[in-house]
């Protein structure tokens, strides 16, 4: 059967298990797995610039006895020539036996697996979802806290376009006691269609702050982004606010012991470097974890679609 993942709501709660405890087996246990695609290709179909997701496909791929080939920007590929996604994919398709695509218009992975014969996953598409980020963000709060449920997890920075946060935030209300502390100015506060149709349809508990040192002792886990200077109406909103929202060791000391500091990378200032040495701090380790997910999903679409042997 050929499937596609588009969305991290395109996967059950059973199914993101699976896929969970399959990628803790492969980082257990590499060498159980570096054959399983032996002689399968992924295609890397990279719209605009990726360091992380679209070098994380192709070790993950490479890891699992594959090959790769692909192009790192629409540059560089007959996109610049005015090819459309939808014929791009239809060639691809005799070339490779599953895609990775990245692409700056939202649901442009959407059509290319409307004409695509292998799986496509979704690598990012403008600010509407990273499936794959968020199944890196669950294997990470799985593998270093044990649990998916009864979490309280606080989001810092930019909360209004931080598709990261959007997706994190969707995926985990599935889950029983999750409770979210939103941390951001008032012009970066989650999108309205997220607190009321995720989290209010849902009854799930939230607060919103914009003060990070004054939820820091409730958290289980604090994902930090980036705030954002061209976000701000006025430079002087953004001086006034932008340091309430950088980590640094004085914040870093009103947390609990076994929290967890996560972000999605690239990070600019909003983590002072002096936090890197705190082994709260995950998110290189998340990055890494990043590889097994993706190890895990390829295998898995690969396998239902008759490509690979289970």
């Amino acid at each position: 059967m050929l499937r596609h993942v588009i969305s991290p709501q395109d996967l059950s709660v059973k199914e993101l298990e699976d896929l969970i405890n399959l990628a803790k087996d492969m980082y257990s246990h590499p060498s159980d797995y570096s054959e399983k695609c032996k002689g399968k290709k992924i295609a890397t179909l990279f719209y605009e610039p990726s360091t992380r997701t679209r070098l994380s496909f192709e070790a993950a791929m490479l890891n699992l006895g594959g090959s790769v080939l692909g192009f790192s920007s629409a540059d560089s590929s007959s996109a610049a020539k005015g090819e459309s996604v939808a014929d791009t994919i239809r060639v691809i398709s005799s070339y490779a036996d599953i895609c990775a695509m990245r692409h700056p218009k939202e649901g442009a992975p959407q059509v290319a697996a409307m004409h695509s014969s292998i799986p496509v996953i979704n690598a990012g598409d403008g600010g509407h979802n990273h499936p794959t980020q968020t199944l890196t963000d669950l294997l990470t709060i799985s593998q270093l806290k044990g649990r998916l449920n009864n979490l309280t997890i606080g989001c810092c920075g930019d909360l209004k376009f931080g598709r990261t946060v959007h997706s994190l935030i969707t995926a985990m209300s599935r889950y029983t006691g999750v409770r979210f502390i939103l941390i951001s100015p008032d012009e970066l506060k989650i999108p309205n269609y997220l607190r009321t149709e995720v989290l209010d349809a849902k009854g799930i508990e939230y607060e919103e702050v914009s003060k990070l040192e004054d939820v820091m002792p409730k958290l289980d886990i604090l994902y930090m982004t980036r705030v954002q200077r061209e976000r701000f109406f006025n430079e002087e909103d953004y001086i006034r606010l932008k340091d309430s929202f950088i980590l640094d060791k004085e914040k870093m000391a009103l947390g609990r012991p076994d929290m967890l500091v996560m972000h999605p990378l690239p990070r600019v200032n909003e983590i002072s470097t002096e936090v890197d040495e705190d082994p709260r701090a995950v998110y290189f380790k998340q990055a890494e974890f990043g590889v097994y997910i993706r190890m895990a999903l390829i295998y898995t679409l690969l396998k239902e679609a008759g490509k690979i042997e289970g």
